[in-house]
């Protein structure tokens, strides 16, 4: 994130249930980089792996938290596309997901998030599209 990014926002995001059930925690968020990290024990398939879905609970959370972010809170981010590649298997430690904007435009947001192990490996690669739905007044 550079200087002209404004400030950090990680602090004044709402809590996500689904994050305290997988450790998700927001390091930094910003309108054209979020990063986060999980844990992976707790978040396992039955062979001791990581779970891709829970990958891509990562990948969605994170895109969607810099769609929100960009819009400044004028738009809901709404996940409407989400893909991913799953490179390689990680049965402990911690993994680390960069969120970078591909597009920000009036009502769509695409979002490339690139999910590491605790050596740098890459885990995941995704890629999120957030339809940005008009916020009612007072909401």
């Amino acid at each position: 994130m550079t200087e002209s990014d404004g400030p950090d926002r990680a602090e004044a995001l709402p809590d996500a249930a689904i994050h305290e059930r997988l450790g998700i925690e927001i390091r930094s968020a910003g309108p054209d980089t979020v990063v986060g990290t999980m844990p992976v024990v707790g978040n396992t398939q039955p062979f001791g792996l990581l779970h891709g879905g829970a990958s891509l609970v990562l990948a969605e959370s994170l895109g969607s938290i810099g769609a929100a972010v960009a819009t400044g809170g004028r738009s809901m981010p709404v996940g409407i596309e989400i893909n991913a590649s799953h490179h390689q298997a990680v049965s402990q430690g911690t993994v680390t997901g960069v969120a970078t904007v591909i597009h920000h435009g009036r009502t769509l947001s695409t979002w490339q998030v690139e999910i590491t192990d605790d050596d740098g490996r890459r885990v995941c690669s995704a890629r999120i599209t957030c339809l940005l739905r008009d916020v009612a007044p007072g909401n």
